[in-house]
């Protein structure tokens, strides 16, 4: 296995992020002595630039590159637009082939790839997500797993939603039914928390990626009265166009959307696996190929809920977002839909 520097922003990093947010406590050592480049490959369902979940891991990794000190440190290599699972599955096994430390399945649709290629290649490291799935009940010690938990991100929007509201009308466009289930339960909870009232509509594409399906979705939203969008996938970019065209407020979230709509776009939660890339690579060093299942949330700073500083948002607004956050962090508010809603 390769051994190389972690570098001495990358340890102080786990040290303080306690390790990035995974379901126990890590131990990642560095490991001394120079060497080559840690190498990372990625397959991603969609483009590094899809705005949405694709994006959100990209740039985390760029993000994690650039901390530790460029190509010479931390080798990337990716495979995009992989909607195919078979696809998906023969850039996996190449990149495993090629030698690389960490292969990342960046899609619950590659699980069963995941499995097949990491049992034929047991000193490599591979993760996948969204999953909590890390095979260790089946004897896989070289998968790793993550996944956000994107209620709690989905009820702020939720009540930010509901305060911006005039109509009490509120549209949801998702793709696949059940796949966007816990931003979508998190949200409509976040808005019935504020106003029980409140009419929210939710209604799926069946399609990941067909932006023309989610501008239909949108226009269908705005006639039925919705004056504050939401949704997921990379299908919003024909969502947000529409949202746009008509002035009506949006709620993002996996990654920045800000850039289809500055004018609309009032709140994105954001994806931020950096801290899950650090913790994977200092548990590889040490030794440890998987077995770790991380989640994202906003007490581990993988979930960011950010502003848009473009528009004016009245304080009141911002003030009940940081203190619907803060419940969350504190276990006061439980941002999960009852059964029975």
């Amino acid at each position: 296995m390769l051994r190389r520097v972690i570098s001495t922003w990358l340890i102080i990093l786990l040290l303080l992020a306690g390790c990035g947010g995974s379901d126990e406590d890590a131990e990642g050592e560095a490991v001394g002595g120079e060497g080559e480049p840690f190498r990372i490959a990625i397959v991603m369902p969609s483009s590094t630039t899809d705005i949405a979940w694709s994006q959100s891991m990209f740039d985390s990794l760029m993000a994690v590159q650039a901390e530790m000190g460029g190509e010479s440190a931390l080798k990337l290599a990716y495979s995009e637009g992989m909607f195919r699972v078979t696809d998906a599955s023969a850039a996996i096994r190449d990149y495993a082939s090629e030698g690389y430390d960490l292969v990342i399945a960046h899609g619950a649709q590659y699980g069963n790839s995941v499995f097949e290629i990491a049992s034929d290649f047991t000193d490599t490291s591979f993760a996948w997500g969204t999953s909590s799935d890390t095979g260790a009940e089946r004897g896989f010690e070289n998968v790793f797993a993550y996944g956000a938990v994107a209620n709690e991100g989905g009820y702020v929007n939720g009540v930010v939603a509901a305060m911006l509201s005039k109509n009490d009308v509120i549209g949801v466009i998702g793709p696949v039914a059940g796949d966007a289930k816990l931003y979508i339960d998190g949200f409509v909870r976040g808005v019935k928390d504020v106003k029980p009232e409140a009419q929210v509509n939710i209604s799926y594409t069946g399609s990941f990626s067909d932006t023309t399906l989610a501008a239909e979705a949108a226009h269908v939203h705005i006639q039925a009265g919705a004056d504050v969008l939401t949704g997921s996938a990379q299908q919003v970019v024909g969502a947000i166009g529409v949202a746009n065209e008509n002035n009506v407020a949006w709620l993002g979230t996996q990654s920045d959307q800000i850039s289809l709509g500055p004018d609309v776009v009032v709140t994105n939660q954001i994806y931020n696996w950096a801290n899950v890339v650090v913790d994977m690579i200092g548990k590889i060093e040490a030794g440890e190929l998987g077995g770790t299942a991380y989640r994202l949330t906003f007490e581990n700073d993988g979930l960011r809920l950010e502003f848009n500083e473009n528009i004016e948002i009245d304080d009141e607004v911002k003030e009940a977002a940081r203190a619907a956050i803060e419940d969350i962090k504190s276990g006061a508010v439980d941002p999960v839909l009852p059964e029975d809603e």
